[in-house]
């Protein structure tokens, strides 16, 4: 079979669907059952709770043997699983990106899953085809804005949650406050986390309060050249090259070690402050030119037909996503279900941040936030978009033209 490289497609993970791999119908007699699931994470922490977790499931079914949690790096995992998908080294269970959802879930490479009616239906709708479920939405993690009080009381600006008591916290007042903290401070201002000039997509963070979308909701056409992703990249590029309040490229200024006065990343990297020297808050996104908005990351894991032991694997993910064990993973990864969906559920497994912030970023964050932008042939589309944004990170680009060619470059692959 042909060896998958990065550019994941739906007709490829067809392809590598009907052949590698066991016949998922479990062990041959007597001979104990082992588990694979590839996951992105390195994290000590993250990986102990997974061995627990799968412990305590081994005490109860003897006939599964190892349980091992496979990590791959961020930056080459989806490209890593799907090169084992095609040379037929596939993992039982795998951890999803939501950018990659359509391809895995539209493929026929996952096997269905059990929907619980406890989980909240914004966060499975990326993993649904035709009423069936192919995914448990693991990490739906709002994202947030992590603000470093001292940086921006030594600014002479108004502290976020001041402004969001006032009414006040708005893009523009944002983009003043980094401005400030540049200029009187020789601090960064604001960073988007993962962005580092190459992960436009996170910029969702920030478009998504101008109400843009990278292509229509049908997928079929490119919406970087409405005027609301005009509007939306025309502030991010003034924010960088004429207020100075965002590092420009090739400038990293890390939050969490006290470099810049405000991240957007998600709420799970609070864990990054638990030995911080500064003071500082969580709050929700800005206000855009759109209204109140939030943004959720998002990760599912899935259960592969072509694993050797797929039935197992579904009987392990239906365990290590019950109430209990979602419940000790929303220290890491906000639960998405109904029940555990509240401040006070959530306080006990993240006692760094206050109930308030709980429920005005994670609960409302979760309940009413969109998905990071996704696309069958997702990663073709993202490095020929990549490619097509280069221009825009110069002082002198015209955005509207920049944007104009990134829509002349990825029609064709929306067409498709």
């Amino acid at each position: 079979m042909k060896r998958l490289t990065a550019a994941l497609s739906a007709a490829a993970l067809l392809v590598a669907a009907g052949c590698g791999g066991g016949s998922g119908s479990g062990a041959s007699a007597g001979a104990p059952i082992d588990l694979r699931m590839t996951i992105w994470s390195a994290n000590a922490k993250h990986l102990a709770l997974f061995d627990q977790i799968a412990a305590a499931y081994k005490k109860d079914h003897p006939e599964i043997g190892k349980i091992t949690f496979e990590s791959i790096p961020f930056d080459s995992y989806t490209t890593t699983l799907t090169t084992q998908i095609g040379g037929g080294n596939v993992p039982d269970l795998a951890w999803i990106f939501e950018t990659n959802a359509p391809d895995f879930v539209s493929s026929g490479a996952l096997e269905p899953i059990d929907k619980d009616p406890d989980l909240v239906p914004s966060t499975t709708a990326n993993w649904e085809k035709d009423g069936k479920l192919y995914a448990y939405p693991l990490s739906t993690s709002p994202l947030g804005v992590f603000v470093n009080t001292d940086l921006v009381k030594a600014a002479g600006r108004p502290s976020p949650a001041q402004q969001i008591a006032s009414g006040t916290w708005t893009w523009d007042e944002a983009a003043k406050t980094a401005a400030a903290v540049q200029a009187k401070t020789g601090k960064g201002g604001l960073v988007v986390g993962d962005f580092d000039y190459k992960g436009w997509d996170t910029l969702n963070a920030i478009w998504s309060g101008w109400g843009a979308r990278p292509w229509s909701e049908d997928g079929k056409s490119c919406q970087f050249d409405q005027p609301q992703m005009v509007d939306a990249m025309t502030f991010v590029h003034k924010m960088i090259f004429t207020d100075k309040g965002m590092p420009g490229p090739g400038v990293t200024k890390d939050f969490f070690a006290g470099d810049s006065s405000m991240v957007l990343t998600q709420i799970s990297r609070a864990a990054l402050l638990e030995k911080a020297k500064f003071h500082w808050d969580l709050v929700p996104l800005p206000k855009g030119p759109a209204g109140d908005y939030s943004v959720v990351g998002q990760a599912g894991i899935g259960v592969f037909k072509r694993g050797k032991h797929a039935d197992a694997a579904k009987q392990f993910l239906a365990y290590f996503s019950n109430a209990q064990n979602s419940a000790k993973l929303a220290e890491y990864f906000p639960p998405p279900r109904k029940s555990e969906l509240n401040a006070a559920t959530l306080a006990k497994a993240n006692p760094l941040l206050k109930p308030a912030q709980l429920d005005s970023v994670v609960v409302k964050g979760i309940e009413n936030g969109t998905i990071k932008p996704s696309h069958t042939g997702y990663a073709e589309l993202q490095q020929t978009v990549r490619a097509a944004l280069d221009p825009l990170w110069k002082p002198d680009a015209d955005v509207k033209t920049v944007l104009s060619g990134v829509c002349s470059k990825i029609n064709p692959l929306l067409a498709k």
